[in-house]
């Protein structure tokens, strides 16, 4: 089972999910999931979201190194301030794997999984809320 996880960044609450069984690349998760911002809302992602351009103008990804490309240092920096924005969205997540059913291997019926973890981040944004 797979999960997407959209953040807010102001108060921290989960806003929106997206399931899918097997093994599916997180970008393929995104176009499927019919989950769209407004063009006025910044987004950002990780690496795995090569592409998203096409579909969100504004929208900002880590830049990547390779074998014969290494980053400069103002790549690095950039880097930097957009995982600094993004542990907004790790804590989220954290937070929702402090229940073991999500964390742990998902041995219940699959149906039923996308429902468990809609509860289990109503209650931790109640929490972050109250």
């Amino acid at each position: 089972m797979k999960t997407q996880v959209v953040v807010d960044k102001k108060d921290r609450t989960i806003i929106c999910t997206a399931f899918s069984e097997g093994r599916k690349h997180d970008f393929n998760i995104y176009k499927k999931s019919g989950v769209h911002a407004k063009s006025s809302t910044k987004i950002t992602t990780d690496t795995a979201f090569i592409g998203i351009k096409k579909f969100h103008a504004n929208s900002e990804l880590p830049h990547k190194s390779s074998k014969n490309h290494k980053l400069t240092k103002e790549q690095k920096k950039e880097n930097h301030r957009i995982s600094s924005e993004r542990v907004v969205n790790e804590h989220a997540i954290g937070f929702v794997k402090r229940f073991k059913i999500v964390s742990d291997r998902y041995r219940n019926r699959r149906k039923r999984f996308s429902l468990r973890f809609n509860l289990i981040a109503g209650i931790c944004n109640f929490e972050l809320l109250s």
